[in-house]
């Protein structure tokens, strides 16, 4: 205890609003990161489908999809600049001594996110001027480059958990960096894989539930019933999957930072045998309150068997650990993720299930219920599982080698308030521009859908046949389709 109010007392005064203006604008941003991810390959699945069965109504969905594609990656540029800036403002410590170790996979990112956005903007545009399939294979590399923006930045913080790939000089700075090592380190591919998981469920599950609530509502003609199959399918089918990858990651922690997976099951001693607790509250003395405790999981679920050895908290001075109170908030954002995981599980066994038996969709309205906030709830297990990744490691912003303490700042912690007002302000504006411009580009396809304003329909963004005016003016559109009539 004396450690721990020492470390305290030494902390300088600008790490706290530094550490909150960091979470809250990664917080923001990385709500947006699955739709940035997945997006593209969800939309161009649409538009395959449309095209190879001559579906209308699938182009017209994979169109808009790319409309909110580009709405969202605009304001993914806001959000994700400021953090870019933070990173070398909030922390010229981590950045100074490592970042020519690991900077290069900020690069990757980088490179990766000019190159979405400029076909973004080359496949938003083909719409009008493309021939359907040429239109469609510019869609590949848009989802590669998502893929490769995915890869830098987990690449980076895969790095931050489990740093290699350099030596230290006889000042104790970086030397001989192995770039290859520093890219793939221990947990890279375990992460990575989980997080694109991640994306695309969380991608897939959001953009179904959107049409779950149209569902609700009333709307049940096959665009709705289409725009909700597609997601929900995909994401049923990553469900089980994403749990597996899960599970491989806690594992490649428990081997790779075991004082961070004590933190994760709230492990205060070392030793075999060791229960799992559901939830609970650690206090700080080790001693645990509340929660459901089932004997001898946790060293099973570590090792497959009762016998393992489970490093607990205490094995590092309190110094170097997680405080009683993060490691609390560390084992509670775990298991609301596995507890979300298990009931999507059973959500995607439900559909299944419906789909063998009937060849069609479940008809419950607690289905569609369920299904309206499964991506409400991933959204939720995202962030959680950032706060797992980053509350975990501390007291260490490189594990083992340099404190967040270290890295901070020298700004007057005031100016830092500040900057986080505005930063709010900022993020809220952003925010509540994007729901407002999806809104109307909501209401105004729901009109042209219902014919009450075709005119104006045919005038707007959209014109009757996916393809635009192209298809309109009876040229040929790739597709054998060259009048004006519906595809």
């Amino acid at each position: 205890m004396t450690n721990a109010i020492d470390v305290l007392a030494a902390t300088p005064p600008q790490l706290l609003p530094a550490r909150q203006l960091m979470a809250f604008t990664l917080a923001a941003h990385i709500l947006l990161v699955p739709f940035g991810v997945a997006l593209p390959a969800l939309t161009l699945l649409m538009h395959h489908r449309g095209l190879r069965k001559g579906d209308e109504v699938a182009l017209r969905i994979a169109r808009r999809w790319s409309a909110v594609m580009a709405v969202q990656f605009a304001i993914g540029i806001v959000t994700g600049t400021v953090l870019s800036f933070e990173f070398g403002l909030l922390w010229p410590g981590m950045m100074g001594r490592w970042g020519d170790v690991f900077g290069l996979a900020f690069g990757i990112e980088g490179w990766a996110f000019f190159l979405e956005a400029i076909l973004i903007a080359i496949y938003l545009y083909g719409w009008r001027t493309l021939k359907p399939w040429p239109h469609f294979w510019v869609g590949i590399p848009l989802c590669a480059s998502a893929l490769l923006g995915a890869f830098g930045i987990i690449a980076a913080n895969s790095w931050m958990n489990t740093p290699q790939g350099f030596t230290l000089d006889s000042s104790g700075n970086p030397a001989s960096v192995d770039v290859r090592q520093a890219i793939f380190t221990p947990i890279f591919g375990p992460e990575y894989w989980h997080f694109l998981g991640a994306a695309y469920m969380t991608a897939a599950y959001a953009v179904a539930g959107v049409y779950a609530v149209g569902w609700l509502r009333g709307r049940r003609d096959r665009y709705h019933r289409l725009g909700f199959t597609l997601p929900f399918t995909v994401a049923a089918i990553l469900t089980p999957i994403q749990f597996m990858l899960g599970d491989s990651l806690a594992r490649a922690v428990f081997h790779k930072q075991p004082v961070k997976f004590a933190a994760m099951e709230i492990v205060w001693k070392t030793g075999t045998h060791v229960p799992e607790y559901m939830f609970g509250r650690m206090h700080p003395d080790g001693s645990i309150s509340g929660g459901v405790k089932i004997p001898q999981l946790d060293s099973i679920l570590a090792g497959f068997s009762p016998a393992t050895k489970v490093s607990g908290l205490t094995t590092v001075p309190a110094s170097d650990r997680p405080t009683a109170t993060q490691a609390t908030i560390v084992h509670w954002a775990f298991d609301i993720m596995v507890t979300i995981g298990s009931l999507l599980i059973l959500l995607a066994l439900w559909y299944g299930w419906c789909w063998l038996r009937r060849r069609d969709l479940p008809r419950s309205r607690w289905f569609y219920r369920s299904a309206a906030v499964a991506g409400a709830a991933c959204l939720l297990t995202v962030e959680c599982g950032w706060i797992t990744t980053e509350v975990g490691r501390q007291p260490w912003i490189v594990y083992q080698h340099m404190r967040v303490s270290e890295a901070v700042t020298g700004t007057h912690a005031y100016g830092l308030w500040t900057m986080l007002g505005i930063v709010i302000v900022v993020y809220a504006c952003a925010f509540g521009a994007f729901l407002t411009v999806v809104r109307k580009m909501s209401g105004r396809w729901r009109q042209a859908d219902s014919g009450a304003a075709a005119e104006g329909a045919a005038e707007g963004p959209e014109s009757e046949i996916p393809y635009g005016p192209r298809a309109m003016s009876g040229a040929d559109d790739g597709t054998g389709h060259g009048n004006g009539g519906r595809a």
